[in-house]
Parts: structure tokens; sequence; C-alpha cells
């Protein structure tokens, strides 16, 4: 009988919920039973801000462990928590096709974040959130906070906090259910979220059976990948953490890569942003399961360019000033 693959995964419901998703695919594609095997990060237990934390693979490192020991065969990241550093023994096989970008603001009354009223409380422990908060209303306090999206909504049900920001992704994967609260969507133009916010990730070891790295490579979908690759470059390029007030979304658009990057003094009291938008080859969008390898090759590829956006994205941004904005990363 053949052994169940395993699947190794934050103890997070939010982690759980997403996770079990990925073994549900995982299970067709293979044929063969996927078991969650739960694991404790150090950004499950060490409650410090996650500015304090900044980009060291909180959310990354214990389950990279297990992977590395073959506790698990493969592991589920919350792509936007993912370091951009890749592990040497370690690939991202697939990137799943991505929900919705979006960040939301949660209040008890559904009044939109531009127009609280000076002196609410706005919870997040996101350093770009802040910034993103202060910039669009500087009236209201920020509350530094961490927490499932179960506790966050809670504190705004109880009146502790007047709102909380959340990802829509993360609500959408645990069912939609505020219970009660009203949700204001931030659009990407103006307010764009975290490289990768809304992905997933699909690590394993470089040298896992061939039959389970091409059961994990049907998850894939070039269209999420081409888009993340561009926003992680941003990231990788200005040498920032994970968490870092650096906002970027890329998105295909009639065959065209269209970046948006903004980088935010930590007060909110400045911003420098950057648009590039990029003409893809024909064909760029395969759909899942497709692969990349030819891509990541083809130094003429959708991956290549996507790289590229990214990379000449970030130069743009450090010659306008970001350095002195972006809190420097080396473990990103």
């Amino acid at each position: 009988m053949t052994a169940p693959l395993r699947l190794g995964t934050r103890r997070s419901a939010l982690a759980m919920a997403q996770s079990q998703m990925v073994a549900d695919a995982v299970a067709e594609a293979s044929g063969r039973q996927v078991d969650l095997v739960p694991i404790v990060s150090e950004g499950d237990v060490n409650r410090a801000s996650l500015s304090q934390l900044g980009g060291r693979g909180v959310f990354a490192n214990g389950l990279r462990e297990a992977l590395a020991a073959d506790r698990c065969d493969f592991l589920v990241h919350s792509l936007k928590d993912l370091p951009t550093a890749q592990p040497d023994g370690l690939v991202i096989a697939a990137t799943p096709s991505r929900e919705d970008a979006r960040d939301v603001v949660v209040t008890r009354d559904g009044t939109p974040l531009s127009s609280l009223p000076a002196g609410s409380t706005v919870g997040t422990g996101s350093p770009r959130r802040i910034a993103q908060v202060l910039r669009h209303n500087p009236r209201l306090e920020v509350r530094d906070i961490r927490g499932n999206v179960d506790s966050r909504l809670a504190r705004v049900r109880d009146g502790e906090l007047d709102a909380v920001i959340l990802a829509a992704a993360g609500i959408s994967r645990l069912g939609g259910d505020l219970g009660g609260l009203e949700a204001e969507y931030l659009g990407l133009g103006e307010w764009p979220t975290a490289p990768g916010q809304g992905s997933l990730a699909v690590e394993t070891r470089a040298d896992i059976a061939p039959d389970i790295l091409h059961a994990l490579s049907q998850l894939d979908d070039d269209r999420t990948r081409i888009a993340i690759t561009a926003e992680r470059t941003v990231l990788s390029e200005l040498d920032a953490g994970c968490h870092a007030p650096v906002g970027t979304h890329a998105a295909l658009v009639d065959g065209d890569l269209r970046l948006r990057a903004v980088v935010y003094a930590l007060d909110g009291s400045r911003r420098i942003g950057i648009d590039r938008t990029v003409p893809l080859d024909p064909g760029y969008a395969r759909g899942p399961g497709s692969g990349n390898d030819a891509d990541a090759a083809d130094d003429g590829g959708p991956i290549a360019r996507a790289t590229r956006a990214g990379q000449e994205a970030a130069r743009r941004l450090l010659e306008r000033g970001a350095a002195d904005l972006v809190p420097r990363e080396s473990t990103t």
C-alpha cells in the first residue's frame, strides 16, 4: 500500500484551511492520500511586533526545518510571509491560482477608513498597513496587534478596536463570515498590498521523488507565478524584509504585465511609487499544471520578463530615494 503524502502546515485555523484545500488538490492529482502535519513556527509563539521580527522567515523557518528533516513531504505557505531568498535544497513546486489580493477594513458599522473620526483605533501588525492607514487618515490611532483572524475580529466586535485590517484572501478561505461586522475592500491602485498577498506557495525538497514533484506541479498557475515573480523581485532588489512598508501588485492584462510598487515612510508621511507595463510573449498563460521550466530558462520568457520588470521598478524606486524609507534586511 502506498504511504500517504505528508503536508506540513502551521497550526492556525487559516493555515489549516488553506493547506486542506491544497491537500485535496494534491490527492486528486496524485491518487494518494494526503495527511496534514501541524508544525509550530517561530511566528506562532513569538508575540513580538512584526516590525521587530522583520523578514527573518519567522512563519517559514520551522516548517522548512521539518521538511529538510523529512518530517513531511511538502509545505504550504502564505506567500506574503515567505522570504525572497530560496534555501538550498528546497524548491517552490507550485503557486496555485491566486485569490483576492486586496486588504479589507473591518468595522462594526461599515464606516469607510477615510471617514473614521479622529482618535478611532485601527488594529494591524503590518508596518506597510500602518503606514497606509496613517497616510489615508492621519487622525487615526493605530494599535500594533497580533493574533488570528477570529481574535482580531472579536476585538472589533467587543469594542476594543474600531477597525482591523485583514487580507481578503484569508477571510475568503475561512468562509467569509465576519459575524455581523462590515467590510470595506480597498482598491489595489491606491492601496497595493504585500508582495504575493493572496497567493500560496507549495514547497518541497529538490530531491523529492519525481512522481510527487509532478503531482505538486499540477497545481501551478502561470498567471500567478508571473505576477508574484515581479512583485517579490521588487522586494528582493530593495533588500527589504517580508514585513517592510512596501506595497506591490502585478496583474496580467491584455497580454501585458502591469506592475505597481510603492514604498512608504513608516509614519505614512512620504511615499515613492512606480508603475511599469511590460509586454509578454503570446501564450504567456497556459493554465494550471503547465510548468515553468522553459520560461525560467528562456531569457525572453514571461518569467524572465517579470523578473526584469521587478528589477527595473526597484532600481527606479531607489533612484528616487526609497532606500531612505525602507529598513534594509539582509535575511529576506
